[in-house]
This record gives structure tokens, sequence and C-alpha cells, in this order.
């Protein structure tokens, strides 16, 4: 969430910053314009109820000294009216307020590319050059059922369109590059979790997928009564619950960075991507996900991202994929994110780079929304800056290996690293009907 000051003292500023993100000049103004409403309905009760003390004493003086108080008695039942009215007036305008400002996206960095979409991203660097092969590259959902190691069919009768079955070697594989992800990113400093899938809407509404974003979830709802949700979200990424770890806590200054790892799965319902990768590994209502999360001073938060866009290169580049980096253009970064990196690895079907992890600086925008505040040396407190990345997304990543390390013969070697992790296994080979 923004900060209202921020804001209010810099206008015109905000207005060309928020611009760049779809937001009207018109959607500021009338922020401005309420917020002026509060402040000084919140000033004439202050100043009020700073009356009706004085005149309290008054009175209570009048009335040791056997005076008659019942004229000031009236006047302060009309001041206590009057706070009363100013006090409800308060109330709705903050409410009003807050409603805009949790819709209002975080402000883009002065480094973001500007512009409306994907199309305004900038590669930063690339690694590697695209596969090639001396054959016609097949898609790895074709690879997958051919080796019968993935099953839509079967998961599309007992889910639905976008769900799959692992099997054999292919949930080997997805154990494998789960475990993987795991032990390097603890390699690399950061403490693994196991968090809960289902959140409250507060944890929701901390890192900001609500109230913006309830229609790409999954929602539970009470059996007794359906058109009524309960408090409770399937989780669309570990990012929520680990940044909601820190929710309305304060933190000493010497325990940042703060460095959090989780393997999860993740719910999305996919809402407007109709007819968009409807086959395959890349889009799925359901997936897992290993993601990384960094708390720091806000002084730390541009290098802290460097090292985690550098964090999910490394898994890349131990895997031996093909990638580049983009930054964001300020209209296709994330609601909550100041900066964006995507790592997009290279897809030989397709030809072309796909997403396959996104690192952000959301600065102290989920953190003035969840109040994560750390202490400093003097004992004042400070929001902190928190940023977030898939460190990786494993079902894209199941699919990255199987196009770029298929085989004329329709085997898939293993990438090195992943060996240990599959038994010693070398090579995926179609396998005989498993079950």
């Amino acid at each position: 969430m923004l900060d209202i000051k921020v804001i209010r003292e810099n206008l015109d500023w905000a207005k060309k910053k928020l611009a760049t993100r779809g937001i009207k000049p018109k959607e500021l103004d009338d922020l401005v314009a309420i917020d002026a409403k509060r402040r000084d309905a919140l000033n004439q009760s202050e100043q009020l109820k700073a009356k009706r003390n004085d005149v309290s004493k008054q009175i209570a003086q009048a009335k040791r000294n056997k005076e008659d108080a019942g004229p000031a008695i009236k006047s302060m039942r009309e001041v206590g009216k009057q706070i009363k009215d100013l006090d409800k007036t308060v109330d709705d305008l903050t409410e009003k307020q807050r409603y805009i400002l949790l819709r209002l996206p975080n402000f883009p960095a002065d480094s973001d590319p500007v512009g409306p979409d994907d199309s305004y991203n900038e590669e930063v660097r690339k690694w590697n050059d695209p596969t090639k092969f001396s054959f016609k590259p097949k898609a790895h959902w074709d690879i997958g059922t051919d080796l019968d190691i993935l099953d839509w069919d079967r998961a599309a009768k007992v889910s639905g369109a976008r769900f799959v079955y692992y099997k054999g070697a292919g949930a080997l594989l997805e154990r494998a590059v789960s475990n993987f992800f795991l032990d390097e990113n603890t390699k690399d400093g950061y403490t693994e979790i196991i968090p809960p899938y289902l959140v409250n809407d507060a944890s929701m509404q901390g890192t900001g997928q609500f109230p913006k974003f309830h229609e790409a979830v999954y929602t539970i709802v009470d059996n007794d009564n359906p058109d009524k949700p309960r408090d409770l979200t399937l989780i669309p990424t570990a990012e929520v619950p680990l940044v909601n770890y820190f929710r309305n806590n304060i933190i000493h200054e010497n325990k940042l960075p703060i460095n959090v790892t989780a393997f999860s799965p993740a719910f999305r319902s996919e809402a407007g991507s109709a007819g968009r990768d409807t086959r395959g590994l890349i889009r799925m209502h359901e997936f897992r996900k290993v993601e990384m999360v960094k708390v720091c001073k806000p002084k730390d938060s541009w290098d802290q991202l460097e090292k985690l866009t550098h964090n999910a290169e490394h898994l890349l580049q131990k895997l031996g994929l093909p990638y580049h980096v983009v930054a964001l253009s300020t209209g296709d970064a994330s609601f909550t994110s100041a900066k964006t990196y995507d790592l997009e690895v290279w897809m030989p079907y397709q030809d072309k780079y796909r997403e396959i992890s996104s690192c952000s600086n959301c600065t102290d925008f989920q953190a003035r929304r969840a109040k994560i505040r750390y202490r400093d040396e003097n004992g004042k407190l400070h929001l902190a800056h928190t940023l977030n990345g898939s460190g990786l997304a494993v079902g894209r990543t199941v699919a990255a290996i199987l196009e770029n390390y298929q085989n004329e013969d329709e085997s898939v070697t293993v990438p090195d690293v992943l060996v240990p992790y599959m038994n010693g296994m070398k090579k995926i080979t179609k396998q005989s009907s498993l079950i």
C-alpha cells in the first residue's frame, strides 16, 4: 500500500508515476480530496476535544465553588454531539481513503522500462544460446505422453482441464527438481520453511492479492452456506504465507536481511486466460513451486534484488537450461512490485523464451499493508522492504528439461546435477504400461 503522505506532498510526481501503470490522475485527485476532508474533520474534532477538556475542568471548579454550571454543561453536551458526528465523518473518510489506497499499485522504479505491456520489456542479459536440434523438436506435453510419464486425459477425467498426473520417472523428475532447488537455496543462505497452504483474508491483503485479485484464486466456502466464502484461500504462491510470517511483527535490525524459501503447491483459477497455454505445464490450475522471500532494510533492497535474481539464475545455470533476464515494463510488472526481473527459459518447440521466475522488489508496499517493521539501534521503528522470487517454478522447469534435453530416439537425458536425485537414472525412456 502506498503512503498517503508521499502522494499528498508529491501529487504531480505520483500522477506521472502511476499513469505508467494505468492509473488515471482523477483517482489521485479524488484520493487527495478525501484526505483533505478527513484531516480537516480530524483537526476540528481534536480542537473540540481540547475545548471540552478545558471546559470540563471549569465545570468541576464551578461545582466545587457551588456555582451554577448548568449553561456550561448544556454547551458541552452540544460539543459532545459535534465530536461524535466529526469522529464518524473521520471514520467514513478513512475507510474511503483506504479503499482507494488498497487498489493502487506500487510506484515503479525510475529504472523500469515505461510501457503498457510486455512488448516494452527490455532484455538485460542472456545465458547460453538457444538449444538447437538436428531433428524437429517435440512439445513437452507430447514427450511426456509418449514416455508415459504425464497423463493429461485421466487428470481431466478426475479434476478437469489444466491438471495432470505425473507418473513413474515423471513424478521422480518433479520431486528431483524441487529437492535440488531447496538444497541449492539453503546452501545460498535461505532458511527452509514448510508453510500452511490455506491462508486468511488478512494474509492475502497483506501481500497485495486482495482486494484486487479475488477472481484469480480459489476461496473455501462454508458447506452449510455455499454463498458465503470462509476466511480461507488456497495459496496462489508460497510468497503469501512466507511474507505474512512477519506480519504485525517488529524485527531487530541485526537480524536483517532475512532469507526464507519454501516448496509448496500453488493454486490459480487463471481467470481471463482462456485460450492461452491450454496444453502443457505452463499454465496450470495446480502446480508446484519453490519460492524465495527476503526481508531487509530499505537501503539494502536493490542489492538484495540483484542477489535474489542471481540465486534464481544459478539454478538454471546448474541445470544447463538457456535463458535470458528481462526487466519488466511499468505496465507488465506485478501490482506489488517496484521493479521486476523475469527469468525466461528457452522452450525449443515454441521457439521462444517463456517465464520461469519473477524476482521482484516490493519496497515497503507489502510491509505497510502487513505492518512488517524493524527496530534500529536507537529504538526507532521503520517499515522493512520485502522481495520475492520463484526459485523456481517446478512444473515449468520439468517442461524445459523435457524439451531441451530430448533426443531423436524419443528419450530424454537427465541433467547431470539431477542424476543423484533420480536414483542414478541418466536417461528417461519409454516405460511399458506402468499402471
